[in-house]
Parts: structure tokens; sequence; C-alpha cells
């Protein structure tokens, strides 16, 4: 049996392959047989280069269907997918292309000249252009190529991508991850989020993250159903897209981008059948604001790179868990089908109801190893085979789970754990706060302590002390941050996730002298 992932995919493509698979928001219409076509040609291209098996193409480039097509590709010829986020710069790309070693790199045009330097110097043979104007020295030498391709064969334990962490401490990791990780994980959630023939997919993700490559493409795929792409997010031309869609995935600030427009009603998304939330914390209020505005309740869910999707709040009722069908805010729900998670001490006691510790997890979506780190990849697993997310939370009564926050945010001031989520729950709640974030910071007589970055909502005044004052009144002593800063923005990444680390360096003199 071939356990190819493009192999499945494919098998799900609809019997017309002439209908629309992408439509983009620039007006191009992409067919199946399409899709089915170009990724032939560029498989053959790979395969015309002589590559050695299993070998590395990494990534960099803006998002587009050819970018897409490319990655189907790469699975179809039986090599490694490594997708590069596009904010990298030089010394970045260069230790993704020194330490993966690819045979093939293919960057944007504009980037041609720094970033093959970067890969001639590594042995990187081949190196390609690719634009997201369907221009480039890749489709230049695939246009050459037969549209017919048989895809290679791959075990279930075969690496289909490398992806790498994003080095918020230390050096960036690449997990690897398996034909059987990425198809067990996409075909649970066909099942478990209730896709259905003549669903339509908005896709405004990017394409070089587990959240727009895997979930919400597989998702598609697997169901044979066309995407609406959107190369940008533009919260106007989403909504407007959401009369003829049905399953929307996004990160939560893109959930407060169309809050903000006054087109965002319940006869624009009338048609919606899903709305799916990820890749960071969605606060509360956004939660409740969307189920006001729109009456639809946002599903969140809980992933990694290493991992895919590891739970999801359900979208029907889940047998599991006694008939429970409610998506509760603040929480990112059950442990999907297939997946076991516990929550530990740092003793490896295994916790009970509500208390907090880290959270473990084993099942068929969990990759194998970091890429040539097996020093790092025993320290991360337990002898027992769970996998230690690095994430700190809790499970209900009820069974739903509830991230507080990464191991590495962890305040302990005075010898007390002082977890950031619970904090910034409170602070979210103050009048005229839109978000906020919690950072721990050296002292010298507590160790650390919690330093508040607060952002204001537009037109209102949050004054630092208020909020300092407010918490003494709520939370234990040693919870409360020393000082409050009110800021025009936090800084993220380009999934939406608030960059702690730049906020604890930017403070981390507030109390101890550099």
């Amino acid at each position: 049996m071939n356990h190819n992932l493009f192999v499945a995919l494919r098998a799900a493509f609809p019997h017309d392959l002439t209908a629309t698979a992408v439509e983009t928001d620039n007006g191009l219409h992409y067919s199946w047989q399409d899709l089915e076509r170009a990724s032939a040609m560029l498989a053959n291209l790979l395969s015309d280069l002589d590559l050695p098996p299993r070998s590395r193409v990494a990534v960099q480039v803006e998002k587009s269907v050819e970018a897409m097509l490319l990655y189907l590709a790469t699975l179809r010829a039986g090599h490694v997918f490594l997708p590069l986020n596009t904010a990298y710069q030089s010394a970045e790309v260069a230790y993704f292309v020194g330490n993966a070693e690819p045979a093939v790199v293919v960057c944007t045009g504009k980037n041609f000249g720094w970033v093959s330097k970067i890969a001639f110097q590594a042995g990187t043979r081949h190196v390609f252009t690719l634009n997201d104007d369907r221009t480039g020295s890749l489709l230049e030498r695939a246009a050459h190529h037969s549209d017919q391709h048989t895809p290679a064969h791959c075990g279930p334990d075969d690496l289909a991508a490398i992806l790498y962490t994003s080095g918020t401490t230390g050096r960036s990791k690449g997990a690897m991850l398996t034909h059987d990780n990425l198809f067990s994980n996409a075909r649970m959630l066909k099942d478990y989020w209730g896709w259905v023939p003549g669903d339509v997919l908005i896709h405004a993700l990017p394409i070089f993250h587990v959240h727009g490559l895997f979930v919400a493409l597989h998702g598609a795929l697997l169901n044979g159903s066309p995407m609406l792409w959107h190369a940008k997010f533009d919260p106007k031309r989403v909504i407007a897209d959401m009369a003829r869609a049905s399953v929307f995935m996004g990160v939560p600030t893109l959930y407060v981008r169309m809050l903000a427009e006054p087109t965002l009603t319940r006869a624009a998304v009338a048609r919606m059948r899903l709305f799916i939330a990820g890749s960071a914390p969605l606060l509360i209020e956004t939660f409740k604001d969307w189920q006001t505005r729109t009456g639809h309740t946002i599903l969140e869910r809980y992933g990694m790179s290493e991992t895919a999707m590891l739970t999801s709040n359900p979208y029907a009722a889940d047998a599991r868990y006694g008939g429970q069908s409610e998506r509760r805010g603040a929480t990112v729900g059950f442990p999907l089908p297939g997946v076991s998670l516990r929550v530990q001490d740092d003793a490896g006691h295994t916790l009970g109801v509500d208390e907090v510790g880290g959270i473990q997890v084993k099942g068929p979506n969990v990759f194998k190893a970091y890429w040539r780190m097996p020093e790092k990849t025993a320290e991360e697993f337990t002898a027992d085979g769970f996998f230690k997310t690095g994430d700190v939370g809790a499970v209900d009564a009820r069974g739903y789970v509830r991230i507080v926050g990464r191991s590495k945010d962890l305040i302990i001031s005075g010898g007390y754990n002082v977890y950031p989520a619970e904090v910034e729950s409170f602070i979210n709640e103050m009048p005229g706060v839109a978000e906020s974030a919690l950072v721990g910071v050296p002292h010298p007589d507590f160790g650390e302590v919690g330093v508040a970055v607060v952002i204001a909502k537009p037109g209102t005044h949050v004054a630092p002390d208020a909020v300092v004052a407010a918490l003494k009144a709520s939370l234990a002593n040693f919870k409360v941050p020393k000082q409050c800063f009110v800021v025009a923005e936090l800084p993220r990444n380009t999934m939406g996730k608030v960059q702690k680390n730049l906020l604890r360096d930017q403070y981390k003199a507030l109390f101890v002298p550099a």
C-alpha cells in the first residue's frame, strides 16, 4: 500500500475534475484538473533533478496557489517539504538551510541574490524562484515537463515535512512529520468537524505554518471542497466571500479585525457552517462578541508544529464525553479521538481535575523526532512515549482542556508560581482594556516579578496604576505585577502570537541593572 499523503488527497478529488478547486482573490480559477496536472509537472521537475531520496525542499515564498502546488508536488515526488516563514531574514535562513541541508531551495525573485548565496555556500545544488504572480524560474522549468506522474511510494513513517519551531528560546528545532502523522490528523478532523459535500473553505491563512498548510489545506482537499483563496487577509473581502462559503479558519487577530467591520452581520454569515480559531489564545471578549454579532459560536482548538491538532471544542455531540456539544470559551475543548492527553507535575505525577501542570500528549499525529537533535528529542519525550508540549494547563471535571500558558512563560516570584494567563484574564476584563500580556523579569528580592503590558481600546484611557490597584483587590499579592505599561501595540509573530520573549528583553532591566 502506498502511504504517500498526496495519494490520499488526490483520491478525494471530485469526479468532475473540470470544476473549480481554487478561486483566488484576484479572479483566477484553478480546476481540480489544473491541480492534478500542475503538481505532476512540478513533481517531474523534481524527479528530473536526480535528487537523493527524501531530499528536503526548502521554500520561502509569498502565498500563492503555485506555492501550494509545489507542496503537493514535493509530497507526490516523495521528498520532504520545508516551509519557511516569509518574515525570516538572512541569519535565520542561513541557520535553517545549514541545519536541514536542502537539495532544493525556492525563494522569491527579489530575494534570489542573498538566498542563493546562502544556499550555494551550504551545498544546495538547485535554487529556483517563484513569485506570487505566476512567474519565476521554477514554473519556467516545470513547463517543459510531462503532466503525467506516478506518485512515489512512501511508507507510513516516511518523512513528509519538517516544520521549524519559532526558536524564541534557544535554537529552532525541526519537527519531523511523517505521511501518517499528517494523514491521520486530517482524516480525523474531517469527521470531527463535520465536513460535508458542498462545503467551501475561505483560505486566508499563511501556508508556511501548520494551521494554513496542514489543517486548512488538507481539510478542503480531503473533502474535495473548493477554496476561496486570499493571498492577504482583507476583512471586508473575506466577509463578502462568506455569502458563498461555509468554513473559515483564522487566528484570533483576524476575528478582531472582522468585528471592527460594519459589514459583519448575521445576514452576511447566514450561509456559514463553522468558524474555527487557533494558533494563539482567543480572548473571551472576542468569543462573546462574535457570538452576539453573528449568532455563530467560534470553535477553538489547540495544536502545535510537532503534533498538528491535539484538542478541539466539539462541532457536534461527543459521545466520549457524555454527548456534550458545548463550545466553551477560554477552553480548547476535548482531546481529539486517538489522542491521549494528561497533565503532570514536575515530579512526573499525573494531576487531578483543575490541577495545573505540564500538558503531555501521545497519538498517531505526534511527530517522531527533532531533525538531527537526538538529545533534545529524548529530553522532550517521557519514558512511556508522551510528548511534553511545553504548555501548562488543566482539565476540568467535564473534560475540557484549558491552556494556562507556556512553561517558559511561567513566572516564579518569591517561590510562588504565577501563570500569566490567569492574571491576563483579570486585566482583559477591566474597562478600556483591549488586550494584555504579563511577563516575568529579574528582581533582586523575589528572583522574578511580573510586568503587565496593556493595550487600551480605541478612544479610551487606561491608567497603569489603576490596573495594578484593581489586581491587588482581586488576586494574591504575589500574582500582582510590580509595574504596568500601556502601549500602542504588542509585538507579534506572523500568526498573531504575542512574542513575550521580546517583551522580557525590553523590560528585563527594570529592577536589576543590565
